[in-house]
């Protein structure tokens, strides 16, 4: 009868996985994507295949992105007949070619980007229709069109998603619109009214387009509701606006196909996840009788609090530069230093006990747990998500980071399991070490201000690994199972998104 849940839970999540992979790949159907390189820089062209010559689109990523996160864009906008182009900046994604000037230097750090983009439109011009171009970009590359754009008078259309750039003027780039989501910081929400305001003056409003198109004067400003930063690349609402204003702006009308991957993407990682509940009772026994310190809840409130609040104030004036890895070196210091913290808190509460571990299904089990997590929850994300399979290049930086992720899972997973464990505990400790990453983030804005981007994606990935290492560890009996899978599964994910710099 114990079967019986799992099975049943088994059946519809493989069931939902599949009928979700067969909408998202449709969303292709009828396209020709090609995939190369412009020197060592990974771009890959979607054209329909029934069309013709057409004006070719240039999509930009942002920081820490792929080419793959303007999916939603690139295919709505060659389902609709235009050519577009995507690639990885340097630094991200599979592009070998390290960022030079990380976030000190932003002269530096802007001139590679630039010749990056230039390298793509140089080859877009060579496409049939290349004549005619219109730049795409979003959050750091959103500065880096409209700055090309400004300086290449032929660029007759550039779309800034999160855009903002002191550097717009009233008539330069030509026919610009900016995207904002509605829950982005104020500052990048304004930005789009102020650039409109330059044409319009103060009664300049929202989804109102100002200027002239025929003369590049065309502005327009619009805010997507109910997203942040990065689910403005999926709202339905900015895909709409981007291809609108480029139909206006090339006098074109596609059939107006939308991408609607979000929800689909939802179902995926839904049943992906449901999935591991039955998958996980096949896991071997590690430990007969459960084991991990399992705190009353006296006990575990120093341990969890304590690390939070003095992590960001230990790190607030040390250099923590020493990976080349932006933000990901930052990242393994908070790790290491939160996990020492905890373990410290461990030893005066209570002396961490445990029986010897059984190395062959604490290995198969640890394995296998990895496996899932970085494969059937990383794959999907490769292909229609953000770049996340680890390049050559990439597995030293891994296994650095490793360091710091192991010994954060290692305290955090001892202190939160074992028989006498609260419920509610392994979510606080959750919630405490997301708050410490905030207040890094407010006592040094300057080196950590993009982080912010990443917390939410850091607090979603802590959400469904910890559904899986509390099944894993219901099964296996011991917390290390979980702390060494999750400690992999975070070091991969670091070493694979964050931009690696010269």
């Amino acid at each position: 009868m114990r079967i019986m849940p799992r099975l049943a839970v088994a059946v519809l999540a493989i069931a939902a996985i599949l009928v979700a992979l067969w909408q998202l790949e449709a969303a292709e159907a009828g396209l020709l994507v090609t995939r190369g390189r412009v020197g060592v820089i990974p771009i890959t062209t979607f054209t329909l295949a029934s069309a013709g010559p057409a004006p070719v689109v240039v999509v930009a990523h942002g920081f820490a992105g792929s080419q793959q996160l303007m999916l939603p864009f690139a295919v709505t906008l060659a389902r609709n007949g235009y050519q577009v182009v995507t690639f990885d900046f340097p630094g991200h994604g599979q592009n070998p070619a390290p960022l030079s000037g990380g976030l000190a230097d932003d002269a530096a750090r802007n001139a590679v980007l630039m010749r990056a983009l230039d390298a793509v439109v140089g080859f877009a011009h060579g496409l049939p229709g290349g004549q005619q171009i219109a730049l795409l970009g979003h959050s750091m590359a959103s500065d880096i069109v409209v700055g090309y754009a400004r300086a290449h008078p032929d660029i007759q259309a550039t779309v800034a998603v999160s855009l903002f750039s002191p550097s717009v003027t009233a008539a330069s780039p030509r026919n610009l619109l900016v995207i904002a989501g509605a829950l982005e910081p104020a500052m990048i929400r304004d930005e789009g009214l102020r650039i409109a305001r330059m044409t319009a003056g103060d009664a300049a409003q929202q989804r109102v387009t100002y200027g002239r198109f025929d003369d590049g004067t065309a502005r327009r400003s619009t805010l997507s509701g109910g997203v942040e930063h990065i689910g403005v690349l999926f709202s339905r609402q900015s895909l709409v606006e981007a291809l609108e204003w480029l139909n206006q702006v090339f006098q074109r009308q596609g059939d107006g196909w939308i991408d609607a991957r979000g929800p689909w993407l939802g179902l995926l990682y839904l049943g992906l996840v449901a999935l591991a509940w039955p998958l996980a009772s096949l896991l071997p026994r590690v430990s007969a009788t459960p084991v991990g310190a399992g705190l009353p809840w006296l006990r575990l409130l120093p341990v969890a609090v304590l690390p939070a609040l003095l992590t960001p104030l230990v790190l607030w004036k040390l250099p923590t530069d020493f990976l080349p890895s932006l933000l990901g070196d930052y990242l393994t210091v908070h790790y290491a230093v939160y996990g020492l913290l905890t373990a410290a808190g461990l030893w005066l509460v209570r002396q961490p006990t445990g029986g010897r571990t059984p190395e062959v299904p604490f290995i198969v089990a640890t394995v296998l747990m990895a496996a899932y997590c970085i494969l059937a929850i990383g794959v999907p994300i490769d292909r229609y998500v953000t770049s996340f399979m680890l390049p050559p290049g990439r597995v030293p930086i891994m296994l650095a980071v490793l360091v710091g992720t192991l010994v954060y899972s290692v305290a955090d997973e001892w202190a939160t399991r074992g028989p006498g464990a609260r419920t509610g505990a392994y979510a606080l400790t959750k919630v405490c070490f997301v708050l410490s990453l905030v207040l890094a983030i407010a006592l040094n804005p300057p080196r950590l201000f993009f982080l912010i981007i990443i917390v939410p994606v850091i607090l979603l990935f802590l959400i469904v690994y910890g559904l899986f290492s509390g099944w894993a560890y219901r099964r296996t009996g011991h917390p290390l199972v979980g702390a060494a899978a999750i400690a992999l599964a975070f070091a991969w994910a670091i070493a694979a998104t964050f931009p690696v710099v010269g």
